[in-house]
């Protein structure tokens, strides 16, 4: 899971809590953190000649390993943020052949464009991005100060299960297509 805000003040972990909560009860599914205001990447990307920062090779190690990917994003300007762009653009094999999902939210009521812009940067890359995503409008209104929901909400917890329900069987699928044959950009 790719937390995917920077900014000072931030929504993102309570989110990215939330969504990992979600996950861990799945006892099939294993949850690594990646947090983008602490992974040290470098805001300037190197020549491809040149040997990246250790930074960035540490944390392509551990996209290079994982199955399926979640980034839980804040929607700006209709968008996701500078630090997601970044983080995206410094791997390249790393997302190959390997599904996504997006956890967006936002302060207004239409939220969805982050989603929409991630699927066709994560498509170019020969990702898989999924059909279900989960997005959360007026986010600062659902949740509790502790991060926690203030009332169920079935229409949420509906998009949540069928969005790991895919990412799990892409996930399992491309993993047993990678290891019997090695995917070609």
């Amino acid at each position: 899971m790719i937390v995917g805000s920077i900014r000072t003040g931030r929504f993102a972990p309570t989110v990215a809590d939330w969504f990992g909560g979600c996950v861990h009860r799945r006892r099939e599914l294993e949850l690594d953190r990646v947090d983008l205001a602490t992974a040290g990447l470098p805001d300037q990307l190197t020549d491809h000649d040149e040997l990246p920062p250790r930074t960035v090779r540490e944390l392509g190690t551990r996209l290079a390993v994982a199955d399926a990917f979640v980034v839980v994003t804040p929607e700006y300007n209709r968008s996701y943020p500078a630090a997601v762009k970044n983080a995206i653009d410094w791997y390249g094999v790393e997302w190959a052949a390997k599904p996504v999902t997006v956890v967006s939210y936002g302060r207004d009521a239409d939220v969805g464009a982050a989603t929409a812009h991630l699927r066709q940067v994560f498509g170019e890359l020969n990702a898989v991005p999924i059909r279900r995503a989960v997005t959360i409008a007026k986010a600062w209104q659902r949740f509790g100060p502790d991060g926690g929901w203030p009332r169920r909400d079935a229409e949420l917890d509906e998009l949540v299960s069928d969005a790991l329900d895919q990412l799990t069987w892409w996930g399992h699928a491309l993993r047993t297509a990678r290891a019997a044959t090695p995917f070609v950009a």
